[in-house]
């Protein structure tokens, strides 16, 4: 790497008019990242402006920079129009170093002392693992959640991902195969993956769901609990019926709902949240809803050495949890290939929807979804029905119609707290749906059900 390859300081460039002590903290930073070249005798454009103790410094900075952070750089005294600059060239350290007991990282051309969890997960990395492999103690494959270990098996056989042989073992097999278990212990990629309560163990492990008018007032708002494996289908379950409003329409008898985001976009939005996500903070997945667009707030960072360009182009697959991401995979939920926002951007384009936005503020990942549909679609959701459709069916009859069509057992209870609405609300809509022959109750409350 050379001073001709760049004409700016970068990730792993840094350029001083001269040595001062403090650049010791640029060293640490450049050997705790991918490396780097520090040139002293430049200023801040590059141009060469000459030093006056080149022979000084290529003696002295040796031992100073062993001593002071353990690593011995290459360092060279070059000339340029009759003015000395020195070159010091650092490799990429495979254990962490420290400058005085702090640790320091590049973060684009800027360097950053690495605290809390952020130098947890820093020391973890450069020991070979990650969060999601840390061990937790007294917590036994027992005290897992039966149904989501059953859902995983169910999906895992459906993607083809897995055979039946491989799921036909006992569950401490099965999470073993998984690499799930180290020392005979429970990860805690397997604790968020399958505990009924993770958040007996991790903090912060659900995901807030609210409705805004605006930046400032909240409407209503969700929270959903449980293991990773139940996540994704609870999440969209409760946007798609209480968050978004759908337009209905008829292709023949075929009925069509439009909602304003095509489901596999924010799906796929909310399973890389979901795996990429840094547990350690605990800050849950945040989901903001506003009339006009849908923001997705996740605690993470990007590989080191990526930018926003780098994740919009094509690129492979580099999970912040890997053990979550390999179970997640086996399971079908997503691919290994990072095509991850490749999907999102085409269902976006597919539907006729603006292109999502995606921010990386410091340690949050920020996905704007801008609801340019958001006119079309208004409590009257007729506008698109065709003439053999009632212009009876309002946006509140259609959330009711479609829990149904769900689950034809549900209870007015049930439809209630999914709408966010008083049961008697519930039945005087029923009772108008009766009465134009859209909706009849087959038996009695309790064991009965509906039909439509």
């Amino acid at each position: 790497m050379s001073y001709k390859d760049t004409q700016m300081e970068n990730q792993n460039i840094e350029w001083k008019r001269q040595w001062k002590d403090d650049i010791l903290k640029t060293i640490c930073a450049f050997s705790n990242s991918s490396g780097g070249l520090l040139e002293i005798g430049r200023d801040d454009y590059g141009k060469i402006v000459g030093i006056n103790n080149g022979y000084e410094l290529l003696v002295e900075l040796p031992n100073k920079i062993r001593q002071a952070i353990g690593i011995v750089p290459s360092i060279e005294l070059r000339s340029e129009d009759n003015k000395q600059y020195i070159i010091i060239t650092v490799d990429a350290s495979s254990s962490a170093v420290s400058f005085r007991g702090k640790y320091y990282l590049r973060s684009g051309s800027t360097t950053q002392e690495l605290n809390g969890t952020e130098l947890q997960n820093f020391i973890l990395r450069k020991h070979g693992k990650n969060w999601d492999s840390i061990t937790l103690p007294k917590v036994n494959v027992s005290d897992l959640d039966i149904a989501s270990l059953r859902k995983f098996r169910e999906k895992s056989v459906v993607s083809e991902r897995l055979t039946k042989e491989d799921l036909e073992v006992s569950d401490e097999a099965l999470l073993e195969n998984l690499m799930l278990v180290e020392d005979e212990k429970l990860t805690h990629a397997a604790i968020l993956l399958f505990h009924e309560n993770p958040e007996r163990f991790i903090f912060g492990a659900f995901i807030k769901v609210g409705y805004f008018e605006n930046d400032a007032d909240l409407i209503y708002q969700d929270e959903i609990h449980g293991s990773l494996m139940t996540m994704p289908d609870k999440i969209m379950e409760t946007i798609y019926l209480k968050y978004f409003k759908g337009v209905i329409s008829y292709n023949g008898i075929q009925r069509v709902e439009t909602y304003p985001i095509p489901r596999p976009a924010l799906r796929e939005a909310i399973l890389n949240a979901i795996v990429h996500r840094d547990y350690s903070t605990g800050i849950p997945i945040q989901i903001k809803v506003f009339p006009t667009k849908v923001i997705i707030y996740n605690d993470g960072r990007l590989p080191e050495n990526w930018t926003i360009e780098h994740l919009l182009s094509t690129h492979r697959s580099r999970p912040y949890n890997p053990k979550i991401a390999n179970t997640f995979f086996r399971a079908g939920y997503i691919e290994t290939w990072g095509r991850g926002i490749e999907r999102i951007t085409l269902s976006c384009k597919e539907a006729g929807n603006p292109t999502p936005q995606f921010e990386a503020l410091g340690n949050e990942i920020i996905v704007t979804f801008n609801l340019e549909k958001a006119d079309n679609v208004t409590d009257n959701v007729t506008d698109n029905v065709t003439d053999n459709v009632t212009d009876n069916v309002t946006d509140r009859k259609s959330k009711i119609l479609n829990l149904i069509i769900d689950n034809n057992k549900i209870s007015v209870t049930e439809i209630a707290n999914y709408l966010g609405i008083t049961s008697r609300t519930v039945l005087r809509e029923i009772e108008k749906m009766k009465k134009e022959n859209l909706l009849k109750r087959i038996g009695s409350a309790k064991g009965g059900y509906w039909k439509l």
